[in-house]
């Protein structure tokens, strides 16, 4: 069972997405909360999976929020719900940890989608949010001709993987295109959030995007 915890300042919101969940058999609303603060304290009661939290809320915006829950040691994983898919608290939430980004007019089944997603450790960027957000927002190294410092750990097939994972590419995906089988992709991606002391797929998006590894609007076939 995913225990969730849904955190938005406007109770029609709230409600609206408890009554999507609760008709999942493998999802259960565990609580709600308004604002940060009351979020922290709803998490540290219920120990909720999932925290579903909009990014703009009165008193502490969902960008604090999520770096105090991330603090604890049985931190929740974080999906931010906005309707901002062009705001700049969104890369600032990418980097606070947050593991996925959804809209609030997507379609229920897709924020059921989400939730799971998630919980599995898995991190989920929505294709408009990922695509307009990081041209926009990103910030990127001067280029240059070596491997970016932070990446000096990295082999060549891992970096390969880090460049896949940064164009938004699931692991079938990432298998497919290195001629690879998903079970030594996972063990790929595991050794460069390893690495590299990254949380999840979302931050290691974020950092080949900012040592330049990756560029926005790159289409550079990856090395199988």
């Amino acid at each position: 069972m995913i225990h969730v915890l849904v955190v938005d300042d406007e109770p029609l919101v709230r409600s609206g997405v408890r009554m999507i969940l609760e008709g999942e058999d493998d999802i259960e609303v565990v609580g709600e909360a308004a604002d940060g603060n009351k979020a922290l304290e709803r998490a540290r009661a219920l120990a909720p999976d999932v925290v579903i939290l909009d990014i703009r809320m009165p008193g502490m915006d969902g960008i604090e929020t999520t770096r105090r829950l991330l603090q604890r040691a049985d931190a929740p994983r974080i999906l931010i719900l906005t309707t901002f898919d062009l705001d700049e608290y969104v890369y600032q939430a990418m980097k606070a940890g947050a593991s996925g980004f959804i809209l609030k007019n997507i379609p229920p089944a897709k924020l059921v989608d989400a939730v799971r997603t998630v919980a599995e450790g898995d991190a989920l960027l929505a294709p408009a949010i990922t695509r307009r957000m990081i041209e926009r927002f990103v910030r990127r190294a001067p280029a240059g001709t070596g491997r970016p410092a932070q990446l000096a750990e990295l082999t060549e097939r891992e970096l390969s993987v880090l460049r896949l994972i940064a164009r938004g590419l699931s692991n079938a995906e990432i298998a497919s295109t290195l001629f690879l089988s998903e079970a030594t992709v996972k063990s790929h991606v595991n050794r460069v959030l390893s690495k590299l002391d990254l949380r999840d797929r979302t931050q290691a998006t974020v950092l080949a995007y900012e040592t330049g590894l990756v560029e926005p609007g790159d289409t550079t076939p990856a090395k199988p």
